[in-house]
């Protein structure tokens, strides 16, 4: 590899050494997290398991991207700054699927475990959909380095929009649902997203929608499937020109600072997983309508009439003992 033109008066050189800079120090913070969260769940098999998978999905995210910030490439261009097998567009876009997927299970996970605690079903439904919106956003990125078309990446980069987007609804309904320093992660959370979601709809994806059309208005012809996975695989032009790189290097430098550091937050909830249901709002306690005791006046029973005896009027009247029926008694003496 050659570093003739690694100098200060190069802005790529610049950049690159930027980005390097930054992978080394986000690669720092994993070691050091890494070693905090394996502390945190020594004993305890089950929370050991789940820490070390959040630390693999981090680590797949961290290497990666330190990887393609050390090796950049722009694959549709098939552009490089170093001439080397590494810096072929199939090793750079495979290890970039890699390091996405489990960024995106990274969301899904911690989406999912905090719905479970918040009892929210939005939340939850939201981390069913984050990892196959991302597999189809994988298969478009992949169509679109295959036969060099932008097309992939306009519709890559709007999946990506989509999933995100959804994130921060799940995000949003479960702000109010935390208290103290959870409610205020997950704010700065919606906020980041929110930057990320506008940068999309305002440069990225109308960039890869203006090469598109551009293509087709110039005629270019695509690639075919076996003639693209040739091409992924053995060309890659080198250059050091910043006007190759102009439109590649913001995007690039978010995606290896930004978004690498939100992976290791992701992974470093694992500190205060423990503590999660403290930091749960307390709902107020419904209050039952106070019985008012009204003073009791006395009622007497209403009488009712006594029943009055009616006699027939072809019954002869009961004489005493020992008179005939049918005739008077006799005076008495």
């Amino acid at each position: 590899m050659n570093f003739e033109w690694v100098a200060w008066s190069n802005p790529v050189a610049l950049w690159w050494g930027s980005l390097l800079l930054v992978s080394s120090a986000n690669i720092a913070l994993w070691f050091v997290l890494r070693r905090h969260l394996q502390r945190c769940a020594l004993g305890v098999l089950r929370a050991r398991f789940r820490v070390e998978l959040m630390v693999m999905l981090c680590a797949a995210y961290v290497f990666g991207c330190a990887f393609r910030s050390a090796l950049p490439r722009a694959d549709v261009q098939r552009i490089v700054l170093f001439d080397t097998w590494l810096s072929s567009v199939m090793v750079g876009r495979s290890v970039a699927t890699i390091a996405e997927l489990c960024f995106a299970i990274q969301w899904a996970i911690v989406l999912y475990q905090l719905g479970r605690l918040a009892c929210s079903d939005a939340a939850r439904n939201v981390s069913y959909a984050v990892v196959p919106l991302i597999v189809m956003a994988e298969c478009c990125s992949w169509y679109a380095v295959i036969t060099t078309s932008y097309l992939g990446n306009t519709i890559e980069n709007s999946l990506w929009a989509v999933a995100f987007l959804l994130v921060a609804g799940g995000l949003l309904r479960l702000l109010y649902e935390f208290r103290g320093f959870m409610q205020l992660a997950i704010a700065t959370a919606i906020t980041g997203i929110a930057v990320y979601l506008a940068f999309l709809a305002v440069i990225d994806v109308p960039m890869y929608f203006e090469r598109w059309q551009a293509d087709l208005i110039g005629g270019k012809q695509l690639l075919g499937l076996l003639a693209g996975l040739h091409d992924v695989s053995a060309r890659w032009v080198v250059t050091h020109d910043f006007g190759q790189w102009e439109d590649e290097i913001a995007w690039m430098t978010l995606y290896f600072s930004a978004a690498v550091w939100s992976s290791l937050a992701l992974c470093g909830l694992g500190l205060i997983a423990d503590r999660l249901a403290h930091y749960r709002a307390k709902r107020a306690r419904r209050t039952r309508p106070v019985r008012k005791f009204l003073p009791v006046v006395y009622r007497p029973p209403k009488l009712l009439p006594a029943p009055v005896l009616v006699r027939s009027a072809g019954r002869l009247n009961r004489s005493p003992a020992g008179t005939p029926r049918g005739r008077n008694p006799p005076p008495l003496a």
